[in-house]
């Protein structure tokens, strides 16, 4: 069974990756979810979910086994001491790897430049911008939900639903009119307003 690992930090953005981690997590999908931080201190969510990391960056098995990152936004992602999970994110990049970020995840890889070579997104290029000083993909941003390119997803903070949807379908979970029907349940529900 393979694993995607969800980076966690203080303060991250719970809703974000809970859309997909639960269509990982069924079982037959052949994935199974586990969280990783710098350490294996509680992690408490912006919603006060309070959780205990499976790996850090020290003690994290081989990438063997992995499948993708996924890296939701929150408040911690300009502290310096989350910047070490850099390292985790190269590591990933090296070994041809996916790794999916939302939100102020997308600025984290913009300031280490993981962003320069791919079609990409944020929430906002300004935003990008003055949240990562050493971003220089200005080229390759585009103004959307979320956007899939190479290895790289990315999405703004208000598109879970579609970072969600090309995660599935870069995972293979679901694909064509399957996909195309989880994605309006979820953005649209089952009843018009």
């Amino acid at each position: 069974m393979k694993e995607v690992w969800i980076l966690v930090t203080d303060g991250f953005a719970d809703w974000e990756a809970s859309y997909v981690s639960a269509e990982l997590n069924k079982p037959k999908t052949g994935f199974q979810v586990k969280t990783i931080a710098i350490d294996k201190s509680p992690k408490v969510s912006m919603g006060g979910f309070r959780i205990l990391p499976d790996y850090d960056l020290n003690d994290a098995p081989s990438l063997e086994e992995l499948a993708m990152l996924i890296i939701p936004g929150g408040t911690g992602w300009r502290e310096d001491k989350n910047q070490q999970a850099a390292q985790l994110v190269q590591r990933c990049v090296d070994r041809d790897l996916p790794v999916a970020a939302i939100c102020d995840a997308t600025t984290f890889l913009a300031n280490h430049g993981f962003l320069e070579s791919n079609k990409h997104t944020g929430n906002t290029l300004a935003y990008l911008k003055e949240g990562a000083p050493n971003y220089r993909g200005d080229s390759n941003y585009k103004d959307a939900q979320a956007v899939s390119d190479g290895n790289i997803i990315t999405a703004n903070g208000t598109g879970a639903v579609e970072f969600s949807k090309l995660i599935l379908e870069k995972l293979g979970v679901y694909e064509g009119e399957k996909l195309e029907e989880w994605y309006t349940i979820f953005k649209k529900g089952y009843f018009a307003e």
